[in-house]
């Protein structure tokens, strides 16, 4: 009886792991053991539908249940080509690598990566590419709390090329509007800018793109903000 009693328990404990497994790898955009994002599999998806599994992915990172992957199967699926599903522009910090933050696997997102997540046309470039030329789907302009880009254009700071790069954080600041001290050293007022920054870049994207601003207006692509808080790991969408 007590034999039995504990094969009951294992076999109970073996299938709750598995469905544990199976609960985490929902919302991937491929299913675990399939290798790499499809560019059939990538095409039936709607922009909204790409926008929500990051959602989704986001959500897996901040709890702790990442999807069950395995990145050398990827790399050998990919190997061929690829076919990512959305474009991240984000910031070079350390704190906020676009794959991990959306628990994405190899081959299911162009990154892009400047300090201050900044527009210039080799960047708009490349947003282009990743949507016109190879197909992704979604263009996600993401800012974090406590930029230290952010800080250094709001404290004026001049070093080197890095000047250049942070006057184009100037007009973010001349658009907040935010109680308290307008200091590098008001972690609210930073993130507040950060913010702005955000919703800025986003019109300089439609604004200056017209192949971008095409494909939107088809509904091919969509393109939206995010704010990535680095103490609490949740990605803000914004309008």
């Amino acid at each position: 009886m007590a034999s039995s009693n504990r094969r009951t328990f294992l076999m109970s404990t073996v299938a709750a792991c598995g469905f544990s497994r199976a609960a985490s790898a929902a919302g991937q955009f491929v299913a675990k053991g399939s290798g790499a994002l499809t560019k059939a599999h990538r095409d039936q998806l709607t922009p909204a539908q790409v926008i929500a599994e990051l959602k989704k992915g986001n959500e897996r990172f901040r709890t702790g249940r990442p999807a069950p992957r395995d990145y050398l199967e990827e790399q050998h699926a990919d190997e061929a080509g690829q076919a990512p599903a959305a474009v991240v522009l984000g910031c070079i910090d350390s704190r906020v690598p676009a794959e991990i933050v959306f628990d994405a696997g190899i081959g299911e997102l162009f990154v892009a990566r400047i300090a201050g997540n900044v527009l210039d046309e080799d960047v708009l470039g490349s947003l282009e590419y990743a949507c016109a030329e190879a197909g992704a789907k979604a263009v996600v302009i993401l800012g974090h709390t406590d930029c230290g880009a952010v800080k250094g254009a709001i404290e004026d700071l001049k070093i080197g090329n890095l000047t250049g790069l942070l006057a184009k954080l100037k007009p973010a600041i001349t658009a907040t509007s935010a109680d308290g001290e307008k200091s590098d050293k008001n972690r609210t007022y930073v993130a507040a800018v950060a913010r702005t920054n955000v919703k800025l870049g986003l019109d300089g994207v439609r604004k200056r793109s017209p192949v971008l601003a095409d494909l939107e207006t088809k509904k091919t692509i969509q393109i939206v903000g995010a704010l990535y808080d680095v103490s609490t790991a949740v990605v803000e969408f914004l309008a």
